[in-house]
């Protein structure tokens, strides 16, 4: 699926329409450049899942956690070496949970996942104009 968004506010309700789709131990791995709209489709998506917490980057915490209808773990990989470092700070502990599971920079831990995830790429194609692409999970 590929929607073209002109808007940050556009990009979050997005975000939203996405999160309602969603079940409990879902993973979503998002990908894009810094400034593309990562934060704001968590936003989105924390928003459509009913949590009444501000949601913010976790650039230096690694995961924020939001209450709702499911809870949201929100993790930035930015920081990470790699899959080793994610298991290392209990990320089957976050999917053991049965929240939903979003992240940031999901290129630095590709390995740990098993193509049961969501993909979310979000395309910088102008000032404010996204493209957002989704796909999966992946059947197999």
């Amino acid at each position: 699926m590929v929607h073209i968004t002109h808007s940050e506010a556009e990009t979050e309700a997005f975000g939203e329409e996405f999160a309602e789709k969603l079940r409990p131990g879902d993973i979503v791995a998002l990908y894009g450049d810094l400034g593309a709209g990562k934060t704001a489709f968590v936003r989105g998506m924390a928003r459509g899942l009913k949590s009444p917490n501000r949601v913010t980057s976790p650039t230096f915490t690694i995961v924020n956690e939001y209450e709702g209808e499911i809870p949201l773990f929100h993790f930035d990989m930015y920081r990470l070496g790699g899959a080793d470092e994610l298991f290392g700070i209990g990320w089957d502990d976050y999917l053991a949970r049965g929240g939903i599971c979003v992240d940031e920079w999901s290129e630095n831990v590709e390995t740990a996942f098993d193509g049961s995830e969501y993909v979310v790429n979000i395309e910088k194609l102008g000032e404010n104009d996204r493209k957002i692409t989704v796909s999966g999970p992946q059947e197999g």
